[in-house]
């Protein structure tokens, strides 16, 4: 396939086929959704084969950007694609999973096109963000993501949809803003808008030295000057998008309100945008704001850590549950990444991708049971072991995985991130160590009122067990979850060359403000 320009067959594959769906499937009825189904079905596995190659044709020994592509616009704004050992993962994460989520969505039956068609475009938008090598580029994904999430909250969520589509798409929005304008003044500073692999003569983004001298601003003295406050604006948009404590209150309530489809990807893709964007432009872009504002973020990471799974200890709806456990997984890496030592990033970008898969699978764990009985109230259960023995294994493996259990992909992680804080603060690590306490609390706690028990409910005495389509969903899921866990160096060999060229152009940015600031 050399020569072929992959990343954008990956990434406009699905956009293609929402507008062949667009443009050739007719009506409403049962064989119009039947068709928008396997279409749907078909391109995103075909968008995930196609993916594959880029894998294997990765270089995880080259720390630069690979299979780049590039196109002149706009009068010097580029489309530039190219993935790194980070970036990579991330791209093959979106395209393995949506398969599955289309898949798990066979039962919806109220526009069905409509619904198929808003996840293709989201695929594509997604695998944008991880892809593109250019601000507008980044920006266009990274904002027009909203939009379909947003259709897919309000069309086909419950009964509160609209108030919860609303409250996701203000709060992403806003906090972009704050971004939009950051990237607009680096623009100024740099007249450039290139990330990475950028043509002869151009500084990268990556490389360019922002200013770093204290600045006086409407009477503050900001330290670190021009990259404190470019810092501050991403932070406002990546925070939100994680979400960080305490800009999360959007998620558990999208999560209720979306379907099944849309909170896995919600869960699995859409929150890992933030941490993408935290080792993408912060560390790397404005590493002294980011060894300046360390100490805030490790105080939000472990509130978010503690606080939230002290919250899913108190919730009734299993949805909200296990929203809030993501907030505060989450939580770990923000602490991972800003610990900023090769365990600590290492670990957050395991934590991310094992997250994809676990919390993934628990949501569509509770969709299983929801198509069956339409509610998500923890006490409406009990006993389903006795009557759904293969849920009840299935459910039991994402429980574990959650809780972080050794042979899990959750425990490796959790493992190097807690590993990597500590180097920098063993009180962070502590803390944050509470939280892997509680979050057994809470997730044995769910699973046994759930799954364990005698069957006493009449109302779940004719419930059936998974299907051969819900089975052969999970399979991957559980391969997954269980491969990375025993085996985890598939992941850390592919992003290590990545990750120790951001490491160390972090460092020596440090050193070299450390020695400007000396001379001063």
């Amino acid at each position: 396939m050399d020569g072929l320009p992959l990343l954008s067959l990956v990434t406009f594959l699905p956009a293609i086929g929402a507008a062949v769906l667009v443009a050739f499937q007719r009506g409403e009825d049962a064989l119009a959704a039947r068709n928008a189904r396997w279409l749907a079905l078909l391109t995103s596995t075909a968008t995930f084969l196609l993916s594959i190659p880029i894998l294997a044709g990765f270089d995880p020994s080259d720390p630069g950007f690979q299979f780049v592509e590039e196109a002149e616009w706009l009068g010097g704004l580029g489309y530039r694609m190219g993935v790194d050992g980070i970036s990579v993962l991330f791209v093959m994460l979106t395209t393995f999973l949506m398969p599955l989520v289309i898949a798990a969505s066979w039962n919806v039956t109220t526009r069905v096109k409509e619904y198929m068609v808003a996840f293709l475009v989201l695929e594509t938008l997604m695998i944008g963000v991880f892809c593109a090598l250019d601000l507008v580029l980044f920006y266009l994904f990274f904002e027009g993501g909203l939009i379909p999430m947003f259709l897919i909250i309000g069309v086909w969520g419950g009964k509160d949809r609209i108030y919860a589509a609303f409250k996701f798409f203000l709060y992403t929005l806003l906090g972009s803003v704050l971004m939009l304008v950051a990237m607009v003044a680096m623009y100024a500073i740099t007249g450039t808008t290139c990330i990475g692999a950028c043509p002869e003569g151009v500084t990268a983004l990556l490389d360019y030295p922002f200013a770093h001298e204290p600045l006086s601003f409407l009477g503050w003295q900001i330290e670190g000057g021009v990259q404190t406050l470019l810092w501050l604006a991403f932070f406002a948009s990546f925070a939100v998008k994680m979400p960080m404590w305490p800009v999360h209150t959007w998620l558990p309530d999208a999560h209720v309100q979306a379907p099944t489809g849309g909170s896995v990807v919600l869960a699995a893709i859409l929150l890992k945008m933030g941490g993408y964007g935290f080792l993408r432009f912060s560390l790397p872009m404005f590493p002294v704001a980011s060894d300046l504002m360390t100490d805030f973020v490790f105080v939000l990471s472990v509130i978010a850590v503690i606080y939230t799974s002290l919250v899913a200890l108190a919730q009734e709806d299993m949805k909200k549950l296990i929203a809030y456990s993501s907030v505060a997984h989450m939580g770990f890496v923000t602490m991972g990444i800003f610990a900023a030592n090769r365990q600590g990033v290492d670990g957050a970008i395991f934590q991310m991708l094992s997250h994809g898969f676990i919390s993934g699978a628990l949501f569509l764990c509770v969709g299983v049971i929801y198509d069956r009985m339409h509610t998500r109230e923890i006490a409406a259960y009990g006993g389903l072991v006795n009557r759904m023995p293969a849920f009840a294994l299935v459910f039991m493996i994402f429980t574990l995985g959650n809780v972080g259990l050794p042979g899990t992909s959750g425990f490796v992680g959790e493992f190097l991130t807690l590993s990597g804080a500590f180097q920098v603060s063993s009180w962070v690590a502590l803390g944050a160590a509470t939280g892997m306490v509680l979050s057994a609390g809470y997730a044995l706690w769910l699973y046994r009122r759930v799954v364990w028990g005698d069957l006493i409910k009449q109302s779940l005495a004719r419930i059936s067990d998974m299907d051969a389509r819900e089975k052969a969903i999970f399979a991957p899921l559980v391969a997954g979850t269980i491969i990375l866990g025993v085996y985890p160096s598939l992941v850390t060999d592919v992003i290590g060359a990545s990750v120790e060229g951001l490491l160390g152009g972090y460092r020596l940015a440090l050193a070299e403000a450390a020695m400007q600031l000396a001379q001063n």
